[in-house]
């Protein structure tokens, strides 16, 4: 399959959204979908991955940034029938090397996906770092 990624905010499926990250997304939950639809639209940059033929979105990822030299990468994710195919690096070099932020100091949060943000030069946090957990639980 061919794949066409964007950063056109306009061009997002908010549904297609919603429903990942309401049913399938272990890191947010929680969230409302006005949650995710201010998120979406408070982002700093977004990328949608879609289907050449027929336009529909199969992914996604949004990052938050101070414009100048920090950004966090979150919510990032391809559709199970779209996995496997190099779509998830495709949207990670996007967001983070082929935009804005090429030069930043980028962070994210991640349970399952270390391997795939180590190619694009994420490390573990060294001893500057330090995060406030969640108070939800």
């Amino acid at each position: 399959m061919t794949y066409v990624l964007s950063d056109a905010a306009d061009r997002l499926d908010l549904e297609a959204i919603w429903r990942f990250l309401s049913t399938e997304a272990y890191w947010g939950r929680w969230r409302s979908r006005d949650d995710v639809e201010q998120q979406v639209r408070g982002a700093w940059r977004v990328v949608g991955a879609y289907l050449a033929s027929t336009g529909e979105q199969v992914g996604f990822a949004r990052a938050v940034s101070d414009g100048v030299g920090f950004a966090y990468l979150a919510d990032v994710y391809v559709d199970a029938g779209h996995r496997g195919a190099g779509l998830g690096h495709r949207l990670v070099a996007t967001m983070i090397d082929e935009g804005p932020g090429a030069d930043f100091r980028w962070v994210l949060f991640t349970g399952d996906a270390h391997g795939l943000y180590r190619t694009h030069g994420f490390r573990d946090p060294d001893s500057t770092a330090m995060v406030r957990p969640d108070r939800r639980g």
